[in-house]
């Protein structure tokens, strides 16, 4: 199998847009039809709505983009059928020609960090969970994160490390300045470093991005460009587009001059587009995976318009 940055590459130039579908359920927010009001609180009836949602996303989407994103956590809410479900989604995708960033934010210290690193990394039959890559933690510090990315490298699978995050609380840590600069700089730095040490060498490689990554929030549009010069091998993982507030031009110095460089989530603004305007006048509940696609293709729009990606579709 090629490197995680090699395959991500690829698979974003030949769909020519840097759109990653989250897939995120919400029993109270799920399309007519998927789940009875009764059975709302039997997790086995949840957990096979979530299944078949999760699916249907994917078989919209999988034309159009490269990568999906599930949320591991509303899966394991509902317990075992909830992980049985979530399994099915990651394996959908991947039969569906998609990659698969689990959204899990894992990470511990020593053999508890290899143990989660072994479970989710790694496509196909790689891993128990069959992830190309996975959200980490690293505020345990540069140790803990080393686990995730020797398993990276051993299974071209990758890791998106949390820098500076979409939710307003972030600040609360990541902007203290200890030594000069704020917190999430020096994560970013150490973050760079792991990027670079785990570019891909195979023969011929091209591609100038490591294995390790960066969640950068698109609500942080002047951080977002201050870390894409800090961070130039680190792909980024960009949340915060739509239903958070962020724009195509909040995330467009997220990018490199070849357009690539980043992905842009978009979650509840696309899965569940059949509720909101102006989709639900023109889809409603009953042809929500036409609303999906619709946003899909808007979101899409939306970043070759505004932002360097428009060169992924140029001639």
């Amino acid at each position: 199998m090629a490197h995680f940055a090699t395959r991500l590459t690829q698979s974003i130039q030949r769909c020519q847009n840097p759109v990653l579908v989250g897939i995120d359920p919400r029993a109270d927010q799920l399309p007519d039809g998927l789940l009875a009001e009764s059975d709302r609180d039997n997790p086995q009836a949840v957990a096979e709505a979530y299944r078949l949602f999760g699916r249907g996303i994917i078989d919209v989407v999988a034309p159009l983009v490269a990568v999906v994103k599930p949320q591991a956590a509303f899966f394991e809410q509902l317990g075992p059928p909830g992980m049985n479900a979530l399994y099915d989604v990651v394996q959908h995708a991947h039969q569906q020609g998609l990659m698969v960033i689990l959204d899990g934010k894992r990470n511990d210290i020593g053999s508890t960090a290899t143990a989660y690193a072994d479970a989710y990394l790694g496509a196909g039959e790689a891993s128990p969970w069959g992830a190309d890559a996975l959200t980490v933690s690293p505020y345990l510090g540069d140790d803990s994160l080393d686990p995730f990315v020797e398993v990276a490298r051993q299974r071209d699978a990758g890791i998106f490390v949390l820098v500076k995050t979409s939710n307003p609380g972030g600040k609360c840590f990541q902007d203290l300045v200890p030594d000069g600069k704020p917190l999430y700089r020096h994560v970013a730095h150490l973050v760079e470093e792991l990027a670079q040490a785990s570019l891909p060498t195979e023969e011929n490689a091209t591609v100038d991005y490591g294995a390790v990554g960066a969640v950068v929030g698109a609500t942080y549009p002047e951080q977002l460009e201050e870390l894409r010069v800090a961070m130039p091998h680190s792909w980024f993982l960009v949340p915060g587009f739509g239903a958070q507030g962020g724009s195509a031009a909040d995330v467009a110095g997220a990018f490199d001059e070849q357009g690539l460089g980043a992905v842009v989530n978009s979650s509840r603004g696309i899965i569940f587009a059949h509720a909101r305007a102006p989709y639900d006048q023109q889809f409603g509940s009953a042809r929500w995976q036409e609303a999906v696609e619709a946003a899909t293709r808007d979101m899409i729009a939306q970043l070759q318009a505004d932002t360097p990606a428009g060169k992924l579709s140029d001639d």
